[in-house]
């Protein structure tokens, strides 16, 4: 006769790694619209004012291949860079 293994009965095993979320803060605006033209988000604060969130710059990279020994895949490596502005 098989050996009908029974189910784990208790809590799921990551329970014991929870803990309270940390402490909230108030971000300063209440909502958040899209702009038609730009298509980016407006904040505004409760009386309807514009609130500047700071600016964001854009980044790019680049990676190049490079492959030392042509008979092998072994001895591949690679270059990058990037920049952010």
């Amino acid at each position: 006769m098989p050996v009908v293994q029974q189910p784990f009965v208790g809590p799921p095993w990551g329970t014991g790694r929870l803990a309270p979320y940390p402490t909230t803060v108030q971000r300063p605006h209440a909502s958040v619209t899209i702009d038609p033209a730009t298509q980016l988000g407006v904040f505004r604060d409760t009386a309807g004012h514009v609130v500047t969130m700071g600016a964001h710059g854009t980044s790019k990279g680049t990676e190049t291949s490079t492959t030392t020994n042509s008979d092998s895949r072994n001895d591949q490596g690679h270059d990058q860079d990037s920049e952010q502005d």
